[in-house]
């Protein structure tokens, strides 16, 4: 009984979906915008009605920070937990790079289009949705939800909520919907990330600007000098870091893993299409799948300094400041991977500062295993396709806390597409993705009810 019924609720739910969607999105929930602070207060509350409107008791659980609003639907204290984390925070999106104000919700054929509508918001409501049919068919799970406000930051305030709430969170499992697919051709499933360590290095070389015509040629410039120092931490054509022991804790792929991140449907047309970009590094796909899923890397954000205007006036800067992070893969430690940055800047240039931001550690799951393989046939029953394991690029700060406190099983399930343009312009989802996520969920929660009997 419990999937004759589901496509019809499937299509029946559509306009609901699309309605709370709209709603959702029109809530410019820009963690990185300290001024947004009641547009936070406004989407947690709108995810606790909407909680509250399929059956589950539901709070907007405060922290230093934004909050957390907590979810449960109650089916017996006898059954098995688990609990499903999104998060409903958004990056930032300048208007000018827009097809549409990206704030105010445009669907069309199917698509949907405004920021947070792939990440992550569209996947929250396409897990809440199957949550209410499994709650309606009798499905025998406890179901938690825990929605996040601050995840786009670095989830700084996620382990206090979780350690304030240990006794309330105990769970069974853990679903993770926030993540994405290498080609809509073929199901992915996730079980590992790469952590994120973030650092500036900042030069002084005087006390102001000044003119190069009076100081040129003996004054030193703090943009060039940075600029040789950061060419002396990395390869800029290959990617490669050049700093002694930095590789030196990196686990490698089995050739195992290498084949299930192949079989994934990646293509490096595919990749440069999906994110607009002109030439990679390297087109062979299996070096181009490695570096994105199970190498580390050392990438340059931004580098300010001297003026910034309409043409060219004729100064030495004072001052100069590059934004670095590295991604991370297991086995490195962050805090270990800055000091050998620090200490091998030191030696190239005892002047530069390099300031520790802040870091997020990588994980890495199983994928063999009793939920990875109920996982897997609920990707397939959905999707129609047997699903590839993979590794995500990107960093998602509360799985780490989650896995260190809550100590359960965790398997990602995300719905997004590299065309979906995760942090881009132009951000969209579509009823395809939310509609076949609606019915994996439920595949998937009726799975692990039943892996006790």
């Amino acid at each position: 009984m419990l999937y004759e019924r589901l496509d019809s609720y499937v299509r029946d739910s559509r306009e609901e979906f699309e309605d709370k969607l709209a709603e959702m999105i029109e809530v410019p929930t820009i963690s990185m915008e300290p001024d947004r602070a009641g547009d936070m207060r406004r989407g947690a509350e709108l995810a606790r009605q909407y909680l509250e409107s399929i059956g589950a008791r539901a709070e907007v659980v405060e922290t230093p920070g934004n909050p957390v609003v907590f979810g449960r639907i109650e089916a017996g204290a006898n059954y098995p937990t688990l609990t499903i984390y999104n998060h409903l925070d958004v990056q930032p999106a300048d208007p000018s790079e827009w097809h549409k104000d990206p704030f105010t919700f445009f669907k069309e054929n199917g698509r949907y289009e405004g920021r947070g509508t792939t990440d992550d918001k569209g996947p929250a409501l396409s897990a809440m949705m199957a949550a209410r049919y499994a709650a309606q068919n009798g499905v025998p799970l406890n179901i938690n939800f825990i929605w996040e406000l601050e995840e786009e930051i670095g989830s700084p305030n996620f382990e206090h909520f979780i350690k304030n709430n240990l006794d309330r969170l105990s769970t069974d499992s853990i679903l993770v919907s926030d993540t994405i697919w290498i080609s809509r051709s073929r199901p992915a499933i996730p079980y590992g990330l790469r952590g994120a360590m973030m650092l500036t290095m900042t030069l002084e070389t005087g006390a102001k600007d000044v003119h190069s015509g009076l100081t040129g040629g003996v004054a030193r410039n703090p943009i060039g000098e940075l600029c040789k120092v950061i060419s002396e931490c990395y390869d800029a054509e290959t990617g490669r870091v050049k700093i002694k022991g930095f590789y030196d804790d990196v686990v490698r792929a089995t050739r195992q893993e290498v084949q299930s991140f192949l079989d994934s449907g990646f293509t490096p047309q595919k990749f440069k299409k999906a994110h607009e970009l002109k030439k990679l590094r390297f087109d062979d796909p299996e070096r181009v799948l490695k570096a994105i899923m199970a190498e580390p890397t050392f990438e340059v954000h931004g580098i300010a300094g001297g003026y910034q205007g309409p043409n060219v006036k004729t100064i030495v800067p004072h001052r100069a400041e590059a934004k670095i992070s590295c991604r991370l893969v297991p086995d490195q430690e962050p805090k270990k991977v800055f000091r050998l940055i620090r200490d091998f800047v030191r030696e190239k240039n005892p002047d530069i500062k390099c300031e520790f931001l802040g870091a997020l550690e990588p994980y890495i799951g199983e994928f063999t295993g009793k939920y990875a393989d109920a996982a897997s046939r609920a990707m397939k029953y959905a999707f129609g396709r047997q699903p590839a394991f993979t590794r995500e690029g990107g960093s998602i700060g509360a799985v780490v806390t989650m896995k260190n406190h809550l100590r359960s099983p965790i398997i990602f399930l995300g719905l997004s597409l590299p065309e979906h343009g995760y942090h881009a312009k132009n951000e969209n989802f579509d009823w395809g993705m939310a509609s076949g996520g609606i019915k994996m969920f439920v595949r998937y929660f009726d799975e692990i009810s039943r892996l006790s009997e």
